[in-house]
Formats: structure tokens, C-alpha cells, sequence
């Protein structure tokens, strides 16, 4: 059988998820067009050959709303016959189109795909809904009776019970903004970034961040009503410590290796591993936990062998918390920085990690690869790649 393999991988940079970002003055579809243009042009694959767009987005209202990618599709003056479908896996979302496309193409259904994804935050803000809706129904509400929070207070939750103290948490988001800046001054992302217009550098990186610095933040999170049924958290989820609102879009060109090799192209890597798994809601981003230790059960690999790790980072507990439990080598983890500093355009994410986990193995010669996403409800995916 032949293998699912990735041939081209792109993004844009971040952009504030506010009015006045970088980014925010796009039309997300657009954005996604321009992306989807350059991933095509870059490899020179004819676009006919494309079977299918599958895209990530999680605000599916507004502009991001009617099957977006489907609009990018044709914004991009790609070929009418080429379909396009928009999913929502939370913030995993672009990670499971990459894995639906893989696994398409490991079926046999495709010979091409490409796995994408887009945010703008700036305009569709997270939780966008139409007023007074309850999007979980009473079905929900009767099986957690207390009622669910939101991800900042799971993230609370999640530092109070692995024992995380504001200092390890603000250290930590500090050398993400690092190795985030010293990536870009040594022009580590220049390869994956599609400048859009002007904009060629990510906004959302601050490299004069010390963790000094962002002890003084105020807990975003903290709540009386809370407090009371959680007395164990003491409130130290900031801004500053969490993963920023963001704009942007990836992409990624995926095929058989087969088909690659029928036209002259170069596989860059191959999908070895994929696993995805429900988790506790109330801790959702824990998941992040069972996907990876299924995905390394399923791969045979160690933890030691793997070169490189993805694990978003929607807030710091996350990382610091799938380290230790992994006993994992500190400097394999986001060694360019993570979310807390490039952004966390939700839909964009999933496709914008396994964009710069390729291209740091191809910078520094490392063979494998593992990326890991938590995502809202209680989800989270973990894929393998293997640099070729």
C-alpha cells in the first residue's frame, strides 16, 4: 500500500485577532484563496489533479459561514470540478482535515488532497453564536448537572491538580516568545510563510517578554461562583500565559507517494501515525494526553525517538503538564515556540503546527515527528509524521 505523503506545507503569520491586526482587514476566505494559491504554485502541481479540499474552521458564522473552504476554493481560481468541505473539530480542526485527507488517500479514495485551515478572529470571534442560544441542549445540561466551563477555567483546573505554580507557568511562556523570536531572527519561518501583501512576520510574538514581566498580569479567569465549587484553584491563568487571539491560514498538500513520484515531486514526509480520543470535558484539555500515548502505542515508537513535539499551546499547563507526564526532553518541545507566541488561529492551528514540525525536521535532519492538540468538549488528535 502506498504511503499518504506531504509535499508542501504553508502558512501565513499570525496576526492579532483584534481590529487593527495584521490581518484583520481580510475577507477569511480570501485569506485562505491566497494560501491555497501559493501551496499550488510553490509545487507547480496542476490543480486539476486535486480530488478534494477538506479545511478546518471553527467559528462557522459570519464570513467564516456556508462551507468556507468551498469559497476559498473558488476565490483561489481553482478548477469548479475540485470539491471543498469545512469541519470542526475545535482547535484540532485543521489537524483532522490533514487526517482525513491522509487517510483518504491511504483508502484509496484520493490521489491528491490538500488539508487546510483558516481563522479570523478579528471578525468571528471565539464562541460566535446567535444571542441567547444554548448550543449543548438540555440532553447535556442533565448529564453534567453542574454545567461545564470554559477552557481558561479547565486550564485552571488543570494547574491546580499537577500542581503548577504561576512562576513555572510565566517562565514557560516567556521561552515560547524566545524561541519563537530567535526562529524568526535566524529566519527559520521564512519558508513557510506566504506573505500576504505586506505582512511576511508573525505579530503576536513579543521578543522582549520576560517572565518577570508577566508575573504582573492579572488571572483572566477568576471567579467568585467558581471559587466556591473549585477551591482548589488559586487563579493564575493570565493573558499572558495563555495562547493569544489570532488570524490566519495554512495549508498542506498531501498524495500517495505514488502519485507524487509519477510527477517528479519531492515528498518532504510521510504520515506514520494518527490517533484521536475523547476526554473529560471539565478537563478537556487533558486529552491531549490518551491521543498521544495511543498514538505512540499504535506506532511502536518511544517517546525518546521521536525528534520533534508539537503540543499546542493554548495555555502553558498544557505543554508542561504532556511534559512531565511523558518524562519528555524539554528541548524537543516547541523548539521554535508554540501558540503562547506565534498564535492560536483555531481553525488554522492544526495545519500551521504540522507546517513548522516539518520544517524543523527538515532544518535540523530529525526523523520523526509528533504533534498533539487539546480541543474544546473534551478531544484532542496526535499525529506521527516521518521526515523522507
Amino acid at each position: 500500500m502506498t504511503d499518504a505523503v506531504i509535499v508542501d506545507a504553508v502558512r501565513t503569520a499570525s496576526g492579532k485577532g483584534k481590529p487593527g491586526g495584521q490581518l484583520s482587514g481580510f475577507h477569511p476566505a480570501a485569506l485562505l484563496s491566497d494560501v491555497l494559491s501559493a501551496l499550488v504554485d510553490r509545487t507547480g502541481i496542476d490543480p486539476a489533479l486535486i480530488d478534494d479540499v477538506i479545511g478546518g474552521c471553527v467559528g462557522q458564522a459570519g464570513e467564516q459561514a456556508v462551507n468556507i473552504t468551498r469559497s476559498a476554493v473558488l476565490g483561489a481560481g481553482l478548477p469548479e470540478h475540485i470539491p471543498a468541505t469545512t469541519i470542526d473539530r475545535q482547535c484540532g480542526s485543521s489537524q483532522q482535515a490533514a487526517h482525513f485527507a491522509a487517510q483518504g488517500v491511504l483508502a484509496g479514495a484520493y490521489d491528491v488532497a490538500i488539508a487546510c485551515g483558516v481563522e479570523l478572529m478579528s471578525k468571528v470571534p471565539i464562541g460566535t453564536a446567535p444571542m441567547g442560544q444554548d448550543p449543548f441542549g438540555p440532553a447535556v445540561a442533565a448529564r453534567y448537572p453542574e454545567g461545564l466551563v470554559n477552557q481558561g477555567v479547565s486550564a485552571e483546573l488543570i494547574a491546580a491538580r499537577w500542581k503548577l505554580d504561576r512562576a513555572a507557568l510565566d517562565e514557560y511562556s516567556a521561552r515560547s516568545h524566545a524561541r519563537a523570536a530567535a526562529t524568526i531572527a535566524a529566519g527559520g519561518f521564512d519558508n513557510e510563510i506566504v506573505p500576504i501583501g505586506s505582512v511576511a512576520q508573525d505579530e503576536t510574538v513579543r521578543p522582549s517578554t520576560t517572565a518577570e514581566g508577566l508575573s504582573a498580569l492579572k488571572p483572566s479567569f477568576r471567579d467568585e461562583r467558581l471559587s466556591a465549587r473549585f477551591p482548589e484553584i488559586d487563579w493564575k491563568i493570565t493573558p499572558g500565559n495563555s495562547s493569544p487571539l489570532t488570524d490566519g491560514a495554512s495549508a498542506v498538500l498531501i498524495m500517495s507517494e505514488d502519485k507524487a513520484n509519477s510527477l517528479g515531486l519531492r515528498p518532504k514526509a510521510r504520515f506514520h501515525t494518527f490517533a484521536v480520543t475523547g476526554s473529560d470535558p471539565l478537563f478537556m484539555l487533558t486529552g491531549v494526553l490518551p491521543a498521544t500515548r495511543k498514538a505512540l502505542d499504535r506506532s511502536g515508537l518511544a517517546i525518546d525517538a521521536i525528534d520533534a513535539y508539537e503540543v499546542n499551546e493554548a495555555f502553558a499547563p498544557v505543554p508542561l503538564v504532556w511534559q512531565q507526564e511523558f518524562g519528555a526532553d524539554p528541548d524537543r518541545l516547541n523548539p521554535r515556540g508554540g501558540a503562547i507566541a506565534l498564535g492560536h488561529a483555531l481553525g488554522a492551528s492544526g495545519t500551521r503546527l504540522l507546517t513548522t514540525l516539518l520544517n524543523h525536521l527538515e532544518a535540523t535532519g530529525g526523523r520523526y515527528g509528533l504533534q498533539t492538540m487539546c480541543e474544546g468538549g473534551g478531544m484532542a488528535n496526535a499525529t506521527i509524521i516521518e521526515r523522507l
